[in-house]
This record gives C-alpha cells, structure tokens and sequence, in this order.
C-alpha cells in the first residue's frame, strides 16, 4: 500500500521534471559560460544568469565582452523556451484536473494523521450548525459532501471537506472512521442516513453514531441499526422552545455550558460482576467521589432508572452508568480511577 502511494506521488512530481531539468542547465551553462568568458566568481555568475532568465534589470555586473553578449543571449533564448514550456504544461495539467487531485493528495495524507475527530456526514442547514459549533469548541473535523458548490462553502470557512459519497464504506475508511471519536450523519435523506449508520457500525463498532431523522419511524429504525442518539429538528426545536417556556434557567444553563471547559460525561461501567467484585476489594466498596475532588456526580443509571442529584457515597454495579461535569481534567481523574472496570465514555 505504501509502496502504491509513494508511486503515485512521484508519478504527480514527475511531470515537473522536464522544465525544472532545463532550467538547472540553464543555469549551469550560462554560469560556465560567464566563467570562461568573463572570469567571474562563481556569485556573479550566478546573479547575472538570474536576474537575465528573470528579466528582473538590474542591469550587467560588469561590462560584457563580445562572447558574454553571446551567452546572455543564449540564456534568454533558453529561458523564453523554459518559461514556454512550462506555462503550457500548467495550462495543460490545469485543464487535465492535476492541480484538483493534488489537492485530494494533500486531504487524504491529512486525513491519515488525523485522530479522535468528528466526522459530519453532509454540509447541509444541520451539518453547517453542527460544524460551526465543533468549530468554536477547537474540535477537530472533516465534512464529507457530494455537492462542489457546499464542499466549496466549507472550505471557505476553513473546513476539510472530502468530496465523496458517504454511503459509501470506501468514503468512510477513507474518512478515518476507525479513529474518530464520533459521526454525525445529517444527509437530507433518511434510507441514506440509515445506510451510513450500517456501514460505520460494522467498519467501528465503538464509535459514537448520531444521526438525524425527520419522523418517528425513521429514528426507530435507525436506533436499530445502531445509532448511540437520533435527533429529529423539528421535535428537539420543540422540546427546547417548551423547555424555554417552562424551565428558562435550566435551559440556559445548557447554553453556558456548551461555552465552557466543562463538560457533562457518562462513564459506562462493566457487565461482568466478577471485574467489579475485584474493584471493591482492591477500592473503597463504596466511592465517596466529593472526597476525591474530582468532577460533580450529577446522576446515575442502573437498568434504564435514572437517579438525579445522588448522595455523595455511591457503590457500583454491573452495567452501571455514572453522569459527571467537570472540566477535562477532572473527567481524565475519573476515568483513571475506574479504568479496571470500565466500558466507555460518552461525551
């Protein structure tokens, strides 16, 4: 495989290789020939052949005999015919997609290196919010479009956009979906959307899937296909305009929280009771979180009952899911602490 792209980028360099060869003995030539004809140091001559091939006219370094004359005209006949050539095969590559696929080149080594980032699957009213809201917080992502005139459009707003199919698992390993932290799928329609859950679900079964959906049935079926959260527009513009009506201070309290170094995180913890009885024998059997001064415990989950605002001493349990705020470093504590038992974070 390296071998194949180490071709490919010497196969990109080697159409420059006929106008930057001519121009190198250009350069040697006309710089022997000041040498032997003139007696110059090797930095006149060089500067003579430069400022000649270059047209800049500074005028001569010394006065020219008959036979320098000569070689000057040369090397601007010989530079005439470099810079011909060259500005036809700029021309030609231009009009052949050179410069657009070297560009592909570029994103695609980018893309390679990137790591824990998020991946928004369509560039369209939803995905620019998104992007632009990832944008804010520093996060690192890659929008991948089928539309020039929206790949465009991100680009302009600094955005690594990759212009593919997203249904497509091609597009999506090329994407890095084996180690980004999470996708959001937010195409128009909702079969392709549930397509692209599929494909990322199989390819990284640990990444985190949003999608978007536009009804009822549509979110059912994409939280089958193995979606982690399903957003509908128009029911989450409902919920956060009643939100507003009834519970003002909570849900800006949510907005302030979006602009901060905190963060809300749920920390999973293991289904195996045998790793969990080993975690209280070797720990405390009953975690005093607001001892440690570590992030908040806002809530707990245990078989699908949510307990709010839980007392400070909590003990664990299989399957267990633990809710935190507090910054990075605090969410990084946490998670050192219970990494024997476990799971995942979500954020």
């Amino acid at each position: 495989m390296n071998q194949i792209k180490t071709n490919k980028i010497k196969s990109y360099l080697k159409v420059w290789t006929a106008p930057i060869l001519l121009l190198i003995f250009l350069f040697l030539f006309g710089a022997l020939g000041y040498r032997f004809t003139e007696g110059w140091d090797w930095g006149d001559c060089l500067w003579m052949v430069l400022i000649t091939i270059t047209t800049i006219g500074f005028g001569e370094v010394e006065v020219l005999s008959s036979a320098g004359r000569i070689i000057t005209f040369l090397i601007i006949g010989g530079g005439l015919f470099v810079v011909q050539l060259t500005l036809q095969r700029f021309i030609q590559l231009s009009e052949l997609g050179y410069f657009i696929k070297l560009e592909e080149l570029r994103l695609r080594r980018l893309i390679r290196r990137m790591k824990n980032h998020v991946i928004i699957c369509g560039y369209g009213r939803t995905g620019r919010e998104i992007a632009d809201q990832l944008n804010s917080e520093k996060i690192s992502t890659l929008i991948i479009e089928n539309d020039s005139t929206r790949k465009a459009e991100a680009e302009e707003k600094g955005f690594n956009v990759l212009l593919a199919d997203a249904t497509m698992d091609e597009t999506l390993l090329l994407a890095g979906v084996k180690n980004c932290r999470s996708l959001v799928v937010t195409l128009p329609n909702d079969a392709a959307n549930l397509y692209v859950v599929l494909s990322a679900k199989a390819l990284n079964n640990a990444c985190r899937l949003i999608a978007r959906a536009a009804n009822e049935e549509a979110a059912s079926k994409l939280k089958l296909a193995g979606a982690d959260a399903v957003v509908s527009p128009y029911v989450a513009a409902g919920r956060t305009m009643a939100a507003s009506a009834l519970r003002p201070i909570a849900v800006d309290f949510i907005d302030l929280l979006a602009g901060s170094d905190c963060e809300i995180e749920e920390f999973k913890l293991s289904d195996d009771i045998d790793k969990i009885d080993i975690f209280k024998n070797q720990n405390e059997k009953v975690i005093d979180f607001s001892k440690r001064g570590d992030a908040l415990l806002l809530a707990t989950k245990v078989a699908g009952q949510l307990i709010g605002n839980p007392k400070n001493k909590v003990s664990i349990f299989p399957g267990m899911i633990l809710i935190f705020l507090g910054s990075q470093e605090q969410l990084n504590r946490i998670r050192v602490h219970l990494k024997e038992v476990l799971v995942k974070t979500i954020s």
